[in-house]
This record gives structure tokens, C-alpha cells and sequence, in this order.
């Protein structure tokens, strides 16, 4: 698809209530996949590679307005719908929400809060100079990304080349998108009113208990724990994950 002069890829499985999946940094739309079969039938699940990752083009603009115009200008195609984001796509997520309401019936974020900035988040951004660009094997790369919580996240964007192994995503591209990420957006998550669910894991690195606590002022939210679980809990957890997605999309009441 050609949008706002850039190519985008997305992924499109089911029919019916529109439901927009948007990805965290390093991710793409593949790795919502998954989500085609939690929402079951009545539901099209809409999974955007965000601008700069996956198979969508690379470099230019990385400000929030930029993610945020993206998708609002791929629902225009669909319609309303039920929109959910992980991590950096969960600050799209409640962005859209806010300045586009028209666009947004329910809302789900996982673990991500309403500040992404010191102090209340640690290590904002992840230093990826040392990571490998392009290795002989793709063994090479498992190995690498073994010691992170979830590796599959990762490997998700790898691929073959002719010259070997690398990843769909530029590395200079990933570091300006997570250094756009980083602020104080507490006027998008209190702009709107739409049912939200919000998700954190106990022990998230992204989104503190206090901050999860203070995003409850947003009317209309609901905040679901996981005990035991990290960033990204619908890996840890996917049995809980699933059962709390479809109870919320099935409370929208989404009228079609």
C-alpha cells in the first residue's frame, strides 16, 4: 500500500469489527498474528508495519505526529475500530485516540505508560550499536538475542539476504524512533474517552505500579495486572492475555 507518499505492508485476516494491532520498536506486523486467532470470528484484524520497520519504508520522519497521521490515514480505508498497541505502538495507540476520537471505539496498551522519560522509566531507550548487522547464519543471531526476555520478538525481523543474515530495520532508523518515544504525553492519554483497557506486567521495566495507578484518572479505563510477567506479557502469560482481549472487544458493543 502507498500512503502519504511511503510504502507500507500490513496484515489483513478476518472479517468484521476492525481491529488495529500496532507494534512496539524492533517489531512488525507479523508478530500480531496471533491476535487473528484470540479475537475469533467477527472480528478483521489490521496489523500496520509501522513506518521504519518490517517490510514499510524506511527512513524520513520519525515524530510522534508522523506514526500517529500514519494510522489515522489507514483506518480513513476501514473505519472505526478497536485499536491495541505494545509498548511504542501502545503510545500510538492512545495518541490516534486522542486526536483522532472519530477513528476509535476501544483502546488497549500494553505496558506502556503515560511518561516514557526518566524517571519514571529507567533506560528509555536500548543501545544498539554492539547488535550485529549482518552475520553468516541466522544461528548467529539466535544466540545473540537468547538473553533477551523474548527473542522471537526480535527474530521476528530477520531475514535472508544474499550477503547473509540481517534485520528488516535500519539500526540508525530504531534509534530515532526511540528517541521520539521519549516524553511526557499525559495530554494524549487523558484526551479521550473511549473504553480502554490497560495492561502491565508486575515485572515491567516500561510502566511502573504507581504510573498504571495514576493513568485510572483517564475516565472509562480499566487496568488489568499480570503477576509474574515482563514487557511482553502476551508472550508470558498467553493464556491470561487472550481471555482479557476478547472479554474487553466483546464489552465495546461495536456497533458495525
Amino acid at each position: 500500500m502507498i500512503m502519504r507518499g511511503r510504502r507500507f505492508s500490513y496484515l489483513d485476516e478476518g472479517e468484521g469489527v476492525p481491529v488495529l494491532a500496532l507494534h512496539g520498536t524492533f517489531g512488525r506486523a507479523e508478530i500480531h498474528r496471533p491476535l487473528a486467532d484470540i479475537l475469533g470470528p467477527g472480528y478483521r484484524l489490521l496489523a500496520l508495519d509501522q513506518r521504519g520497520h518490517g517490510l514499510s519504508s524506511h527512513g524520513g520522519d520519525f515524530s510522534k505526529d508522523a506514526f500517529v497521521q500514519d494510522a489515522a490515514t489507514f483506518l480513513q480505508s476501514y473505519g472505526p475500530a478497536i485499536v491495541f498497541g505494545h509498548s511504542l505502538g501502545g503510545v500510538h495507540a492512545y495518541q490516534l485516540a486522542a486526536r483522532h476520537p472519530d477513528l476509535v471505539r476501544g483502546l488497549i496498551v500494553e505496558d506502556i505508560g503515560a511518561v516514557t522519560e526518566r524517571p519514571e522509566v529507567a533506560q528509555p531507550t536500548v543501545d544498539i550499536g554492539s547488535w550485529p548487522r549482518i552475520t553468516r547464519t541466522r544461528d548467529e543471531f539466535v544466540e545473540f538475542f537468547s538473553v533477551l526476555p523474548d527473542p522471537g520478538y526480535f527474530l521476528a525481523s530477520l531475514v535472508q539476504t544474499a550477503e547473509g543474515w540481517r534485520m528488516l530495520y535500519d539500526y540508525d532508523d530504531m534509534m530515532a524512533v526511540q528517541q521520539a518515544n521519549v516524553g511526557r504525553w499525559w495530554d494524549d492519554w487523558l484526551g479521550s474517552s473511549c473504553p480502554a483497557l490497560l495492561l502491565r506486567g508486575s515485572e515491567s521495566f516500561m510502566l511502573s505500579a504507581a504510573q498504571a495507578q495514576d493513568m485510572l484518572k483517564r475516565p472509562n479505563t480499566q487496568l488489568v495486572e499480570f503477576p509474574g510477567a515482563g514487557h511482553w506479557l502476551h508472550t508470558d502469560d498467553p493464556e491470561r492475555f487472550a481471555r482479557v482481549i476478547r472479554e474487553f472487544v466483546a464489552s465495546t458493543n461495536f456497533d458495525l
